[in-house]
C-alpha cells in the first residue's frame, strides 16, 4: 500500500492547459492570471480577486497596504501555519496571539477580549476548511464600543474608520458560510491559497479576495494591487510587449509577487471542475466519518453545522486520552502500513521563534 500525503491532482486536461501556455510563448503574468482571476470571482462571488505568487506574499502585500506600524496589532489565532504570524511581522506590525474554539478556529469572545486602541486587523484561519465565525466578527468590528477604540494611523485606516477583517482561507476554497455563501465573499479581504497541497493548486500561488466597504472602490484598488505586485510599475510586461508601449514608470515601494501564467494554467484546468473534484472530496470525508463514529476513542472534525460547510480540506482526526507520545507512535504504525498522515498544526508558541519572542503555549490551553 502507497498513500501519500495530499498529491496535486494532475490529469491531461492540467498537462494539456499548461503545454498550451508553454507553446504560446507567453509564460509569465498575462491572459491565464486574468482567466484564473476571474474563474474564483464566479466561484466565490467576491467583488475583485488578484492572483500573486503565495498566500505569505498577498497576506504581507495587503497588510502593508493597511499601512502598519510596530505598535499596531493583529490578532491571529495561536493555532495556525506560522505564515500567518509572519505576514504580520513582515508588514511591520505585532502579532497578538488568541485560543482556538472546539472547532479548531478563532475564539470570536477571544478575539473580543485582546482588542485594544493599537488593533488594526484581526485574521481568522479557516482550519482544515471549516469557515470562522464571520458574522459575529463582522459584528463584533462595528459594536460602539469597539469603534471607540479604534485609534488610525494611516490614511487606509482612517477611511475604513474600524478594524479590517481579513480571513486567512489558506484551506477554504469552495467552503460555504451564512447558508450559500461562499469563502471569499465574507470578509473585507479574503485570501486563498493555492499551494501544491491545496485543493486547487497553481504549484505555489494565492489569490485575493476584495470586498471592502464602499467607502473603497474594489475596481480601482484591484488596478492599485496589481501594480503593487509588480514593483508598482505602471505596465505589465504583457502590455509593454505591444507596439510602441515600452515606456513605463516605478510609482512607489512596490513588491515582486506576481503569479505566473505557466502556474496559472495548472490551477486554471482544476478549477473548471472543481464542483466535481469537491463532491469526491465530501464523499471520501464522509467515508472516514461514518468509519470513525463507530470507535468512542475518536474525536470527529466539523465539517456542516450552522450554516457553515467545509471544503474537506483535510480530515482532522483528534483521539480521547492520548498523550503526544501516544499520538507519535501511532503515526509511526501507520506509516509502516504506507500511509502518510500528519499533525495540523504545531501550535505556534511551540516553534522556536515565537517561544523566543515570548509567546507561551501556556497561554492557549
Amino acid at each position: 500500500m502507497n498513500i501519500p500525503f495530499s498529491p496535486p491532482y494532475i490529469d491531461e486536461e492540467v498537462i494539456e492547459e499548461v503545454l498550451h501556455t508553454l507553446k504560446s510563448g507567453w509564460i509569465t503574468s498575462g491572459p491565464k492570471v486574468k482567466a484564473l482571476e476571474e474563474e474564483i470571482k464566479l466561484l466565490c462571488g467576491a467583488q475583485e480577486v488578484l492572483c500573486v505568487n503565495s498566500w505569505t506574499s498577498g497576506a504581507i502585500m495587503m497588510l502593508r497596504w493597511l499601512g502598519l506600524t510596530k505598535d499596531d496589532e493583529v490578532i491571529i489565532p495561536a493555532y495556525t501555519y506560522s505564515a500567518t504570524a509572519l505576514a504580520v511581522l513582515h508588514a511591520g506590525g505585532t502579532p497578538v496571539m488568541v485560543d482556538s474554539c472546539e472547532d479548531f478556529n478563532i475564539s470570536v469572545q477571544a478575539i473580543r477580549d485582546a482588542i485594544t486602541e493599537n488593533t488594526k486587523a484581526i485574521i481568522g484561519v479557516d482550519f482544515g476548511g471549516y469557515p470562522c465565525d464571520y458574522k459575529e466578527i463582522m459584528d463584533l468590528v462595528t459594536e460602539e464600543e469597539i469603534l471607540r477604540k479604534f485609534n488610525p494611523n494611516s490614511p487606509v485606516q482612517g477611511t475604513l474608520g474600524r478594524i479590517l477583517v481579513l480571513n486567512d482561507a489558506a484551506h477554504s476554497l469552495g467552503a460555504s458560510y451564512d447558508g450559500c455563501k461562499k469563502t471569499g465573499s465574507e470578509t473585507d479581504i479574503t485570501i486563498f491559497s493555492l499551494h501544491a497541497v491545496k485543493n486547487v493548486t497553481t504549484a505555489e500561488g494565492g489569490a485575493i479576495c476584495l470586498n471592502l466597504p464602499e467607502t473603497f472602490d474594489n475596481v480601482v484598488l484591484y488596478r492599485e494591487l496589481k501594480m503593487m505586485s509588480l514593483n508598482c510599475q505602471t505596465k505589465d510586461a504583457f502590455t509593454k510587449t505591444k507596439v510602441g508601449g515600452w515606456r513605463y514608470d516605478i510609482t512607489g515601494l512596490g513588491m515582486k509577487i506576481n503569479m505566473a501564467d505557466v502556474n496559472a494554467a495548472i490551477g486554471l484546468a482544476q478549477i473548471r471542475k472543481y464542483p466535481e473534484l469537491l463532491k469526491e472530496r465530501k464523499r471520501i470525508f464522509k467515508a472516514y466519518n461514518d468509519a470513525f463514529s463507530k470507535c468512542e476513542w475518536a474525536v470527529l472534525p466539523p465539517y456542516n453545522r450552522n450554516q457553515k460547510e467545509s471544503s474537506y480540506h483535510i480530515y482532522a482526526l483528534r483521539i480521547r486520552n492520548f498523550t503526544e507520545e501516544q499520538r507519535d507512535r501511532m503515526i509511526d504504525e501507520i506509516s509502516k502500513k504506507g500511509v502518510a498522515v500528519n499533525v495540523h498544526f504545531i501550535p505556534m508558541p511551540m516553534l522556536t521563534l515565537f517561544h523566543s519572542m515570548g509567546y507561551d503555549i501556556n497561554k492557549y490551553p
